[in-house]
């Protein structure tokens, strides 16, 4: 789905949420985390809990990420690619992964996910250096915000800032 403006993202990620749980059945939405064009990371679902695919892979010890937009359509922006690299650098150092590992939906079964423009940066290896680099210069976290102050920061996005 074509993102549009980035103030969009949080609205996709509700609709997908809605989708894979109506549609699917599945607990929540099937990624652990999201990225928008702006480089803002949504924690989607607990890493404690496997996600799910509508394909053929199992995706048990897998860490989904969705990078919010139709790759095959639009760019990949400088933001949503570091953002994506510190999500995939914070699951290395927190549960042991190699960037070795990284892969593309496409990479695991029939589908054209993650879109032409995101994957040329996984299979030219320029997302995996970017984890790397990140990995080198010390520890990676991601801050969560929870309540109120999640609440704010989501309602500034949707409202364009």
């Amino acid at each position: 789905m074509v993102l549009g403006e980035n103030r969009n993202a949080p609205g996709h990620f509700r609709q997908d949420q809605r989708y894979h749980q109506d549609q699917h059945g599945w607990i929540d939405i099937a990624y652990h985390v999201g990225v928008d064009r702006n480089g803002n990371i949504y924690e989607l679902r607990s890493t404690e809990i496997a996600g799910d695919t509508a394909t053929d892979y199992d995706t048990t010890g897998h860490f989904l990420v969705l990078c919010e937009g139709d790759f095959d359509q639009e760019a990949v922006s400088e933001a949503q690619l570091h953002a994506a690299a510190i999500a995939f650098a914070w699951v290395s150092q927190n549960f042991g992964v190699s960037s070795n590992t990284l892969a593309g939906h496409r990479d695991l079964t029939q589908t054209s996910c993650p879109g032409a423009n995101l994957y040329a940066h996984i299979s030219s290896g320029d997302l995996k250096r970017r984890i790397d680099d990140l990995l080198a210069t010390g520890r990676v976290d991601l801050q969560r915000f929870c309540g109120p102050e999640a609440s704010a920061r989501v309602a500034a996005i949707e409202a364009g800032n």
